[in-house]
């Protein structure tokens, strides 16, 4: 079958609406909303139901079509932009956004892939729950994203990443067939957990088109506060504090360099700096409970007053009310959009035992800045789960294009260190085509076998989002 007859088959399929072929509206789907990535496609294939994803994915099969599933494109590795072969079909599943259930009494929501995150947010409120995942991108990114980067965010400490909160999918395999597990059992001990297979496999593997997701009693009173430390080390001892009092009360607890708030400050909109003295480190801590008025202002007083007496904290600001809380939560999330004004942002997410932070960063600072006298090292992250958005800006002054070049090198360096302490390359946004090649030096040879041998199971023909995730 030609491209023009399979185009024709898949406009049968889902409609004229459903079909994107047009150039001018390709563009928005073919490269990341970075620009760090970009290809061709034969089309753009937006389905409104399974069953129409399912046909669409047996129609590319049938013909050898490879499919790159795609959610809301916010990703950091690429690996939902096809490849510049212009034969690949984007499946989108932007039209997919129903609520299919929310279940207050089993704690549950069933939605499907393309549901934006805050709208699940939302539809959980509106039944006095809470769905706990949230990340910057939460306005854009879709659940398939999610799901299929087992994404963490900022309250993995207390609730865990998306495997944790995903009790059932709906998944269409590469020959398009339909699997159907969506179950809400919290306890189903019948074989293998074949969900996770497909949650962190970045469309590899199978098409995610809903889930069962878990719930949570409605957070009723929150405590925040912005805590300035003088070292990395300074930081994980206060976690441990907090931690140690506060139990699973602690639901955030974020560190930032301060670079990386300079960076916001500069180039935020109405940002300021809270402290009189500039300080290395800074803290967001952030204590919630379920009870309407739990005191928590003046526990996490108490605890900080604790961590004054011990030399572990240097000053503090504990959030009066919403629109402070709001501008604290605005140095955190406004790092990542703060660094592009500064040049090439050169990003890695790693993680490392929580207990290496303080050596880690020190012994990758000392290469970094050994290899580029004058980088900018804009480091922070979630210090409970270890992980940490490492990511580095050219020196003032110097030239874009030279310190491109030289990413694979400066990724290397921040790789190896992550390596040496027992960490992993990619803590919460995947590995995508970025680091597709590179991870064949990090994991040990017969995890990647036992990977291959997965996806050689699912997708002998090797159709399901190809050249991401396994190295070739």
């Amino acid at each position: 079958m030609t491209t023009s007859a399979l185009l024709e088959r898949l406009r049968a399929l889902v409609g004229d609406a459903g079909l994107v072929t047009d150039p001018g509206q390709l563009a928005g789907y073919l490269s990341d909303w970075r620009g760090a990535y970009s290809g061709s496609a034969a089309a753009v294939v937006r389905p409104g139901t399974t069953e129409e994803v399912a046909e669409v994915v047996r129609a590319c099969a049938e013909e050898g079509v490879a499919v790159v599933p795609q959610g809301g494109n916010t990703g950091l590795c690429g690996g939902a932009v096809p490849d510049a072969s212009g034969r690949q079909v984007v499946v989108s599943l932007d039209r997919m956004r129903r609520v299919r259930a929310v279940d207050p009494v089993d704690q549950t929501i069933t939605v499907e892939a393309g549901v934006v995150l805050q709208a699940v947010q939302e539809a959980a409120a509106a039944e006095g729950c809470l769905f706990p995942l949230s990340l910057g991108s939460e306005g854009s990114c879709t659940i398939g994203g999610n799901l299929s980067t087992n994404a963490g965010g900022t309250a993995v400490l207390r609730y865990g990443t998306m495997r944790d909160l995903t009790l059932g999918l709906e998944v269409v395999l590469p020959d398009g067939r339909v699997w159907n597990g969506l179950r809400g059992l919290r306890k189903d001990n019948t074989g293998y957990d074949l969900k996770q297979l497909f949650i962190g496999a970045e469309g590899t593997l199978g098409l995610v088109t809903a889930a069962v997701l878990k719930l949570f009693p409605a957070v009723r009173s929150r405590a925040t506060a912005w805590v300035a430390v003088g070292s990395a080390q300074a930081a994980v001892d206060l976690f441990g504090i907090v931690r140690g009092l506060c139990s699973d009360r602690l639901t955030g607890f974020e560190i930032m360099s301060r670079q990386s708030v300079e960076f916001v400050l500069r180039h935020g909109s109405g940002a300021r700096d809270l402290f009189g003295a500039v300080h290395p480190w800074y803290v967001l801590v952030e204590l919630s409970d379920t009870l309407p008025d739990a005191g928590l202002d003046g526990l996490l007083e108490f605890v900080l007053g604790g961590a004054f007496e011990r030399g572990v904290a240097d000053d503090a600001v504990v959030a009066s009310g919403s629109a402070q809380v709001a501008a604290l939560r605005a140095l955190r999330e406004g790092i990542s959009e703060a660094q592009n004004f500064e040049g090439p942002s050169l990003k890695h997410d790693v993680t490392v035992p929580v207990s290496s932070i303080p050596a880690f960063v020190e012994r990758t600072d000392a290469a970094l800045r050994a290899a580029v006298p004058g980088i900018r090292i804009v480091a922070y992250g979630h210090v409970g789960d270890g992980n940490l958005h490492y990511n580095l800006s050219k020196p003032v002054h110097s030239d874009d294009d030279a310190f491109r070049q030289r990413a694979d090198e400066l990724a290397r360096v921040v790789y190896d260190s992550t390596s040496s302490f027992g960490g992993s390359i990619s803590a919460e946004h995947g590995l995508g085509q970025s680091k597709r090649d590179v991870i064949a030096d990090y994991k040990d040879d017969l995890e990647l076998e036992l990977m291959r041998g997965v996806k050689q199971l699912l997708d002998p023909r090797g159709l399901m989002n190809p050249g991401k995730v396994l190295p070739g």
